[in-house]
C-alpha cells in the first residue's frame, strides 16, 4: 500500500522535564489519506499531548519522505536522501531517482547501518548523498479507525470487492437482484424431477 506523508507544523507551549514553560514550533510526521484526515488526527494527537492547552496548526503541507523506518529505540530522527541508479534504455544511459526516507537512530553512524539494513530488499543499486538530523520530532502512523472519509466516497479495497461501483445510501443495488435470480435458478433445478430430465433426451421406442 502506497503511503502518503504530511509533514505538520505546531506551534504550543510546552512544559519541559524541570516543568518550566516556554512557546515552541516542532514538526510531526504523520500518514493520513487527505489534507482533511491529517488536519484532523494532528489536531487529535496534539489534545492529548497539550491536555488542554492552546496549539496553532502554523502549516501542513505533503512531505516528500516516501518511508518511515522506526525503531525500538532511537533518540533522533535522521533524513537520508538516497539516489536510486536505473539504466534509461531509451537514452542508453544511466538515469538516478532521488528518494527520501527517514530513520530513527541515536547518532547519524547507527543511522547510516540502521538505513542499509532497511533497504536491503532493493534490488538496485543506490547512493546515500545525504544523512543529517531531521527538524521532524515525532511520527503518527497510519490508523485506519482515525480516518476521516468524507461521505460519498468508497474505500479502495472494499470497491474493487464489489461489481458495480455505484452504490445507493452505501447498498449496491445489484446485489439484491443477484441474490433471487440464483435463488430462482436453484429452486427450478430442485423442482425439476429426474423424469424430466431423462424425458428431455431419451427417445421413444419403436412401435
Amino acid at each position: 500500500m502506497m503511503q502518503t506523508w504530511f509533514e505538520s507544523k505546531v506551534k504550543y507551549m510546552k512544559v519541559s522535564e524541570s516543568g518550566s514553560e516556554s512557546m515552541v514550533t516542532e514538526n510531526f510526521l504523520l500518514d493520513a489519506v487527505s489534507y482533511t484526515d491529517a488536519e484532523t488526527r494532528i489536531i487529535r494527537q496534539m489534545q492529548q499531548m497539550v491536555r488542554g492547552g492552546e496549539f496553532q496548526i502554523v502549516d501542513i503541507k505533503k512531505s516528500r519522505i516516501a518511508e518511515v523506518f522506526p525503531f525500538e529505540n532511537g533518540e533522533w530522527w535522521f533524513k537520508a536522501a538516497i539516489n536510486l541508479v536505473t539504466i534509461d534504455e531509451d537514452a542508453g544511459k544511466e538515469k538516478k531517482i532521488k528518494t527520501n526516507y527517514l530513520i530513527m537512530a541515536d547518532d547519524i553512524k547507527e543511522a547510516l547501518t540502521r538505513l542499509d539494513e532497511s533497504l536491503e530488499y532493493l534490488v538496485i543499486p543506490f547512493v546515500v548523498t545525504s544523512l543529517a538530523v531531521s527538524p521532524i520530532v515525532d511520527v503518527f502512523p497510519y490508523n485506519p479507525e482515525e480516518a476521516q472519509i468524507p461521505d460519498g466516497y468508497v474505500p479502495v479495497a472494499e470497491a474493487e470487492e464489489k461489481k458495480n461501483p455505484i452504490f445507493t445510501d452505501g447498498v449496491n443495488p445489484y446485489t439484491e437482484d443477484e441474490q433471487e435470480t440464483a435463488q430462482v435458478e436453484e429452486e427450478t433445478e430442485v423442482a425439476e424431477t429426474p423424469e424430466e430430465k431423462e424425458g428431455t433426451t431419451e427417445e421413444k421406442p419403436e412401435e
